[in-house]
């Protein structure tokens, strides 16, 4: 044992898989040792990580199989309903879901399913190869929901468990003001910090699928995807379909002032000092550094690393106001990571009005966590129904009264 951990020796390694035969021999290769290997002074590796390699590659055998006897075609490809049946079974078989109200089951399916295809189907052609799925790094968040020995602090920050489902649906509701399952332009505004550009929202329902105007929770999810992974190329494709207003396949200088003035409207409401647009252009198109010097393609976002500033820039008041201010806030002594008071007025010369947007923020911030903390203790059954509608619909799944307590789950 080293430090209460107990290890094996290569050569008790290798003796294992061949005693215990050819069907587990892949499992004890001299490979797969040097994989699990960690410096270890004596040559060994941790018999713990061996359990989970194990497991692991076991979990994929069988995930693979599982979504191939979804695969009506033969031909290696799940349509999207194809995939909501896939995880729609596998719901009972993680024990960290175990405590989900069967009313909750669509929605965390549509929560679980719309990642997979934000990411590995970001042209929207409605289709996943299997291969894709169990390539993708995000695959072993949601076969970790096996393990119920994992904690709630990192259950938080997993996409697929019951706490991040909650609270993401639970934000849905809270921006729901008029309750009708729905999403209008008006109450997307209030996402975040409340100061999306509304140009910007204008775009969204663009081009993002809506019902009479309005967005379901399908459109949300990937919107909060989007907001949430700005660095990564998926999410930069999904933007650049908003930013790119006259459908050229790039941003040329029309539409950085398409986006501008909307910021600049925004800071003249809150006080803020004017931003001359040449300026901006300039320092924009020499961040990205752009193949042309007169557009920037997404290319030229991805190859810069600098998309997600250009995005927050021109969709996002708060996004433009902390780019304007980097300098100064560098120069001011780090915060403490706990404090969620976000308190900008702090910052000499600045407007209240940014201080109130960061207090709305953390407002947000503690909602969902009451939402989730509700939900835990199974009482959340009066609060959600205040936010649902009597037959309200969400993403074409009715809200019935026995709905209402879907948030009442035991995580």
């Amino acid at each position: 044992e080293e430090n209460n951990e107990k290890m094996i020796t290569f050569e008790d390694f290798v003796r294992i898989g061949q005693e215990a035969g050819e069907k587990f021999s892949s499992f004890f290769t001299p490979v797969v040792f040097a994989k699990l290997y960690q410096q270890d002074p004596l040559g060994r590796v941790s018999i713990a990580r061996v359990y989970t390699y194990i497991m692991r590659k076991v979990w994929l055998h069988q995930t693979r199989i599982g979504l191939s006897l979804y695969d009506i075609t033969g031909i290696g490809v799940l349509a999207e309903m194809d995939f909501e049946s896939y995880i729609l079974e596998l719901i009972p078989t993680l024990p960290l879901l175990n405590g989900l109200e069967d009313s909750f089951y669509s929605f965390f399916v549509c929560t679980a399913v719309r990642k997979f295809f934000f990411f590995l189907d970001p042209l929207r052609t409605g289709k996943l190869k299997i291969q894709d799925i169990m390539a993708c790094k995000f695959l072993d968040d949601l076969l970790e929901l096996r393990d119920d020995q994992l904690s709630l602090e990192h259950q938080r920050k997993n996409w697929f468990s019951a706490p991040h489902a909650l609270r993401v649906y639970g934000q849905y509701l809270a921006l729901d003001l008029d309750h009708n399952g729905m999403l209008s332009k008006q109450e997307l505004m209030g996402y975040g910090s409340g100061t999306l550009s509304p140009v910007f929202v204008d775009r969204v329902f663009d081009e993002c699928l809506t019902y009479e105007g309005e967005m379901d929770y399908k459109s949300y999810l990937d919107f909060v995807l989007a907001m949430e992974h700005i660095k990564e190329p998926q999410a930069l494709h999904f933007f650049m379909r908003l930013l790119d207003v006259q459908n050229l396949g790039y941003i040329d200088m029309f539409a950085l002032y398409y986006f501008f003035k909307d910021i600049q409207r925004m800071l003249l409401v809150h006080g803020q000092p004017m931003v001359n647009f040449e300026d901006l252009k300039d320092e924009i198109f020499d961040m990205v550094k752009p193949a042309d010097p007169l557009k920037i393609t997404l290319e030229d976002l991805l190859k810069s690393g600098q998309g997600d500033t250009v995005v927050n820039i021109l969709i996002d008041l708060k996004g433009f106001w902390l780019y304007e201010n980097r300098e100064q806030l560098a120069s001011e002594p780090a915060q403490d990571d706990d404090n969620d008071d976000h308190d900008d007025d702090s910052i000499e010369g600045e407007g209240e009005a940014m201080a109130t947007s960061s207090q709305q923020q953390q407002h947000d911030g503690e909602e969902a966590d009451e939402v989730e903390q509700e939900s835990r203790q199974r009482a959340s059954t009066d609060s959600v129904r205040g936010n649902a509608a009597d037959d309200g619909t969400v993403g074409g799944d009715r809200i019935t009264e026995k709905g209402a307590s879907m948030m009442s789950v035991d995580v």
